[in-house]
């Protein structure tokens, strides 16, 4: 069986010769393009030991502390769907980028890339969402820059942040420390924000409404970090879903992922929108849920701490780092079969995030 799924990896449809020349919009979406990008143009550039950690974030030493930095640009469209806009968005999503690192969001940088003919009205209200999430993570906007481009020469508004926090734990939290045993926790059902951005742009609606899950996660990483849980990794679910994040961290640490659809947490709206679409919940795009690597003896009181929370009530275990197939995630179905489960080699859902 293990002979057949490594023979699977390899049977999958060429990427098109068109993305090895031009940037494609695939190569913004978290899958097999996006991590060709990186690893092809990016890192033979930038090669760093924080960079080269494939983390959320980067995790550096200054005297007397250990900081985590990172950035990130929001495209999303349209700029408000259900259960957000593209500020809160921003806010929350460097926010959680730093708290994968075990870092406690201090300080958020924020630069507008504003289109001609925005209405300022819709500027307010993308900054006014802005403040209250920053002060329901307990983070401070402390510098910014805005330019305007062109009539047509943007999407009305484009966001990045960058954020800045303590890492306070001992721990090493990232990919190089998934070890073979740890079990796999997500925070949450899936791919609600996904589907909360397409039902505004193809002008759906559904019986029971979806709104996006966009959200703060330090509150439920620091509760584990207080009770003194050893966390290996943790990443946030947000472009491809969690597949993406899943095949990534195997590709990093080295390890295979075993992992069962039946335990991945999927609401029923959700799960009913994707078979009308086409579309498959473990590939959409989260902005509130996370996955972590958690030794097994710490796993049931992890759970525990992460459903204690809102934001991860909804946690649960559904798979276990292997030593067989290293860098493979292997799937069990509902019905009892086993796949890979691969990274997306195209676009599933365009500007998400």
């Amino acid at each position: 069986m293990e002979d057949a799924l490594m023979k699977e990896v390899n049977l999958h449809c060429p990427l098109p010769h068109l993305a090895d020349e031009f940037i494609v919009l695939a190569h913004g979406g978290g899958g097999k393009l996006t991590n060709q990008l990186i690893e092809r143009v990016f890192l033979p550039a930038f090669a760093s030991d924080p960079l080269n950690a494939r983390h959320d974030g980067a995790v550096v030493s200054v005297p007397g502390a250990r900081l985590a930095f990172t950035t990130d640009s929001y495209v999303v469209r349209p700029a408000v769907f259900p259960g957000g806009n593209i500020g809160d968005l921003a806010v929350n999503g460097t926010v959680n980028d730093l708290a994968m690192c075990g870092a406690r969001p201090l300080f958020l940088s924020a630069g507008f890339i504003l289109e001609e003919g925005l209405p300022i009205d819709t500027l307010r209200t993308v900054v006014a969402s802005m403040r209250g999430a920053a002060e329901r993570a307990n983070i401070q906007l402390v510098t910014g820059d805005t330019k305007v481009v062109d009539k047509g020469k943007g999407d009305g508004i484009f966001i990045n942040t960058s954020g800045i926090g303590t890492v306070e734990s001992s721990l090493a939290i990232g990919p190089a420390a998934v070890r073979v045993g740890d079990t796999v926790l997500v925070s949450g059902e899936l791919g609600a924000h996904g589907v909360a951005v397409l039902s505004v742009r193809e002008g759906l609606e559904f019986e029971t409404p979806i709104v996006s899950d966009t959200a703060p996660l330090w509150e439920p990483v620091a509760k584990l970090l207080d009770a003194g849980i050893e966390i290996h990794c943790l990443r946030d679910l947000t472009r491809g879903g969690l597949s993406s994040a899943l095949n990534e961290i195997a590709a990093a640490a080295r390890v295979g992922l075993a992992i069962q659809e039946s335990a991945v947490p999927v609401c029923e709206p959700v799960r009913g929108a994707c078979e009308i679409l086409g579309l498959d919940p473990l590939y959409v795009a989260n902005e509130g849920r996370f996955a972590a690597f958690i030794p097994e003896q710490d796993a049931d009181r992890a759970l525990e701490i992460l459903r204690g929370c809102t934001v991860s009530q909804a946690a649960a275990r559904i798979g276990t780092a292997v030593a067989s197939h290293p860098g493979v995630v292997t799937l069990v179905s509902r019905v009892g079969g086993q796949r890979v489960l691969d990274m997306l080699s195209g676009e599933q859902l365009p500007r998400i995030c």
